[in-house]
């Protein structure tokens, strides 16, 4: 019940937040701020959906919605439009719904039970050191390793920021479909990078940039590969000692 809760509040949040709020709303809270009409037409909308979704029972966690969203989208409404501020207006939004789910259904003794049992899963752990591991260690290791590489290009550092962060997302999205078993989609994933990479060649007549760049996604996509290969190979010898 606690699930199909909390997960019906965060629908209503997408809904009201992204669906059915208008771009002229945004525009106009954000030169009125609290004295805009369309703040509060938005923030009524809000409450009256969580309440719709939640029941009539819980109406006073769908008034506290109400309540902290109308003050969270005015407070915004005072900052610049950026990315940052628009991750801290979605995180206070997300925080009120885990505070409704908590003082609405959490349970000391289920949580220790759960926590215990997250504490001393094998194949949990051995997943999220997995994804740690191609975040930055692995992004750190393969800078050093195509330094040399690096130091021979005018735009060296844009590229090297621009390529971590995408290195990231690249073996993250790799492992996942390693152990779901979606390998005909990782070849569609590289096949797509290389693409994009043989247009830039194209474009800039740059052979050393290339170079970098292929150098740089070959390591990138084997540190994938070998992570996945050892998980699934760890999480296997896990199931082989149940049986």
């Amino acid at each position: 019940m606690s699930l199909i809760w909390i997960t019906k509040l965060l629908f209503s949040h997408l809904l009201t937040d992204f669906v059915l709020q208008k771009k002229n709303w945004i525009i106009d809270r954000n030169k009125r701020h609290f004295l805009s009409p369309y703040l509060y037409l938005h923030t009524i909308i809000t409450g009256a959906v969580a309440l719709l979704f939640i029941g009539f029972e819980y109406w006073y966690f769908a008034l506290a919605i109400f309540v902290t969203h109308t003050l969270i989208d005015g407070w915004k409404s005072y900052r610049p439009d950026t990315v940052t501020y628009f991750l801290v207006d979605q995180l206070l939004h997300l925080l009120v719904i885990l505070a409704c789910w908590y003082y609405g259904f959490f349970d000391w003794q289920s949580f220790k039970i759960y926590f215990n049992g997250v504490g001393n899963n094998y194949n949990f752990w051995v997943t999220l050191t997995a994804f740690l591991f191609l975040t930055f260690p692995s992004g750190i290791i393969i800078e050093k390793m195509t330094r040399n590489w690096r130091k021979d290009l005018d735009d060296a550092g844009g590229l090297a920021r621009a390529g971590k962060w995408i290195g990231i997302l690249e073996r993250i999205i790799i492992l996942i479909f390693l152990l779901q078993h979606q390998y005909a989609a990782i070849g569609l994933l590289i096949t797509a990078k290389g693409l994009l990479r043989f247009n830039e060649k194209e474009k800039d007549k740059q052979e050393q940039k290339t170079e970098y760049i292929l150098i740089g996604s070959l390591i990138s996509v084997a540190f994938s590969l070998i992570t996945g290969v050892v998980v699934i190979y760890l999480l296997n010898i896990e199931i082989g000692m149940l049986f």
